[in-house]
């Protein structure tokens, strides 16, 4: 984005750059330093956008099993650049390398040469990963990192595609569509297609609309491609104001096909969740594409968008900012989340803020079997796994400062007893070696004990379905008390314990024996037997913790979750390749569709 790489390190846009042996100068040193920086993140950003740009072969040629490993590739590059990068200036500054006036000028070399380019934010992202790996930087060191956000771009930098409408709106979406083709794929039937969109706009929107009421539609010039579907994103412009619009095209046997037209902000609220996986799109400025989905989407944070558009280091950076920014406009203490107290994790909130904080005990309660390194490797896994609109994105800090005075008592206290290898004190401060950071949601268990019948039912039903759908995207939640499930705004359950999170393919799934004098009935203190990949489904009864009425309305339902046969059933199809279609603008059974690969 910002250089242009020749294939070796002797050339930068056209300019040479010293080689170590000719870096006799702190200028000429400041100057390799800065642009070896600034190459690592071009050849990230290169292979970001390389991953991206698949997308749209995967969704022509139906390839969903490849595209959900690009999930995972492409949430691995940051890491693996920040490492490169680091490697090699390590290899080249010797022992200058951790010279902390170098970095000053570096920082003011690197910002002065950036300024003003488009998404010149994400290239400071990256700046400021490579001085904490340097430095090990506690909090925020502001020699030497970049701290406030770049200016805001505006959305006159992204690459629109506009379609005036002449009183005609079915000859206006027959455009749209045949701009957004896909030239190796054709549309079922782009006439019927096109009218349905139409029909939506007139019908559908939060008022409804007539052909001339419509001025023209404006939509991004790319396609958003998540799962098995892709997404056109736009706005429909009226005379007094502006409505959203996203189209869900689905890949049939028969062809392209419309499956869906979104037209209200709650309906687009949820294709952009922090539920959902992270998108393989490509516009001409995603800090521009933030801005115009946060102007459909005003109540949706900055930084989620960042994360759902797959800039998860960008989306992390923004949300620190607005916490810190939210910290000086308020008083308030940490206090523990809602909800039980967990036996690996030590969880606050801040009243006023809508996150959760996850802090690792040093010593895990009994019967938590799990090592710290487990857990870490869970949420790695998560991370780099399908969401499918049912796990909480979260993200993972290292070094995170937070105010001293801003825990309460019984917070402080039970991080110095609980966790004093990882929480520590620096002068006012608290630091946390490692944290993790997801959005608060209210515990399924507290949930179903204040709604009504009605909405209580409808949740534990929707539990039911949470686990399914995890099941159908290779997930094993491990614990499924119903104080590791939550409830969205949206009212959507969600999984967010990832502590013994594991693959249903790498589980194996019985019945319980029969006792006999040589064969006892498992201890029922247990819920795993043999080994720690054995699974006795028949055992979930026991975390059916709920009002009778409740359980009995989900067994009627859900009865399928405590057999074995099912569970080995969706490993088999997991293991053929086979994958599930589970769509964000539709509650539906994840079995109502299924692809064979």
């Amino acid at each position: 984005m910002l250089s242009v790489w020749r294939g070796d390190d002797s050339a930068y846009g056209g300019l040479t750059i010293p080689s170590t042996a000719k870096a006799d100068s702190r200028a000429a040193l400041v100057a390799r330093t800065a642009w070896r920086i600034s190459d690592g993140f071009d050849r990230y950003n290169q292979d970001f956008r390389r991953i991206t740009a698949r997308a749209k072969k995967r969704f022509v040629a139906r390839d969903w099993k490849g595209q959900m490993a690009d999930i995972a590739r492409r949430v691995e590059l940051y890491e693996q650049w920040a490492q490169r990068t680091v490697k090699h200036l390590h290899n080249e500054l010797g022992e200058e390398f951790a010279d902390h006036q170098l970095w000053e000028a570096v920082r003011d070399y690197f910002g002065q040469r950036i300024e003003e380019i488009p998404d010149a934010g994400f290239a400071k992202t990256f700046y400021n990963s490579i001085t904490r790996r340097v430095f090990g930087t506690r909090g925020v060191d502001t020699a030497v990192e970049f701290v406030q956000p770049p200016p805001e771009e505006g959305i006159t930098s992204l690459t629109m595609r506009c379609y005036p409408c002449w009183g005609d709106l079915d000859a206006v979406c027959a455009a749209l569509l045949d701009d957004f083709k896909f030239s190796q794929r054709h549309y079922a039937d782009a006439g019927s297609a096109a009218a349905y969109i139409a029909r939506t706009i007139r019908e559908n929107t939060e008022a409804p609309l007539t052909d001339n009421d419509c001025h023209r539609l404006e939509f991004i010039d790319t396609h958003f491609f998540q799962g098995t579907r892709a997404y056109l994103v736009g706005r429909i412009r009226t005379e007094q104001q502006t409505h959203p619009i996203v189209v869900a095209l689905c890949n049939t046997d028969t062809g392209i096909t419309v499956d869906a037209v979104l037209t209200t902000a709650k309906q687009i609220g949820v294709i952009f969740s922090y539920t959902r996986s992270y998108y393989f799109a490509d516009p001409t400025s995603v800090v521009a594409a933030v801005q115009f989905l946060h102007d459909l989407l005003p109540r949706k944070p900055i930084d989620e968008l960042y994360t759902v558009l797959g800039r998860l280091r960008q989306g992390k950076t923004e949300r620190y900012r607005t916490l810190i920014k939210h910290l000086h406009k308020t008083d308030d203490a940490f206090v523990h989340a809602p909800g039980e107290p967990g036996l690996v994790q030590i969880v606050f909130t801040l009243p006023s803020f809508n996150l959760v904080f996850k802090v690792m005990r040093d010593v895990f309660r009994p019967p938590k079997t799990t090592t710290h390194d487990d857990v870490h490797q869970s949420y790695r896994l998560v991370s780099r796994h399908d969401h499918a609109g049912r796990l909480i994105d979260t993200q993972h800090f290292r070094n995170l400062q937070l105010p001293r005075n801003r825990f309460s008592d019984e917070i402080f206290a039970e991080l110095m007893k609980e966790a004093p290898r990882t929480v520590s004190i620096d002068g006012d401060q608290l630091v946390f070696k490692h944290a993790y950071v997801e959005r608060r949601v209210r515990p399924l268990n507290l949930y179903v004990r204040e709604v009504d019948e009605q909405e209580g039912t409808r949740a534990i039903l929707d539990y039911g379905r949470c686990i399914k759908d995890l099941a159908e995207t290779n997930i094993f939640a491990g614990d499924l008390l119903l104080k590791n499930f939550g409830v969205t705004s949206s009212g959507r359950v969600v999984f967010y314990d990832y502590d013994e999170v594991s693959l249903v393919t790498e589980c194996n799934f019985f019945e319980l024996p029969e006792p006999d004098e040589d064969y006892p009935l498992m201890d029922h203190s247990m819920h795993r037997f043999v080994g720690p990949q054995d699974i006795f489904p028949e055992e979930f009864i026991r975390f059916l913790s709920m009002p009778s009425r409740l359980r009995a309305e989900f067994l009627t339902a859900h009865r399928d979750l405590l057999t074995a046969e099912y569970w080995r059933d969706v490993k088999s199809r997991r293991l053929t390749g086979e994958v599930a279609e589970i769509v964000p603008y539709v509650r539906q059974s994840v079995a109502a569709h299924r692809i064979e690969l």
